[in-house]
């Protein structure tokens, strides 16, 4: 799953995307954060698959794992 997302700096100004699809992760992050369901995103974004907007979740959570600190 993790090949899924990359970053590029001259793809979505180096923001992760969904490899060969020029979508932001971000972008279907917001989707689910809104309260659609994977296959609403799908309808939205038919070149995705299931597993690439698992991959975003994925990605997202890792991140999450990151140590924050708050000023």
């Amino acid at each position: 799953m993790e090949d899924r997302i990359i970053i590029d700096p001259a793809i979505c100004d180096g923001r992760p995307t969904i490899r060969g699809a020029r979508i932001a992760a971000q972008a279907v992050l917001e989707f689910l954060g809104a309260g659609d369901s994977i296959e609403d995103v799908l309808e939205q974004y038919p070149t995705l698959s299931r597993d690439d907007v698992l991959a975003c979740l994925s990605h997202s959570s890792r991140l999450m794992g990151n140590h924050f600190i708050s000023a």
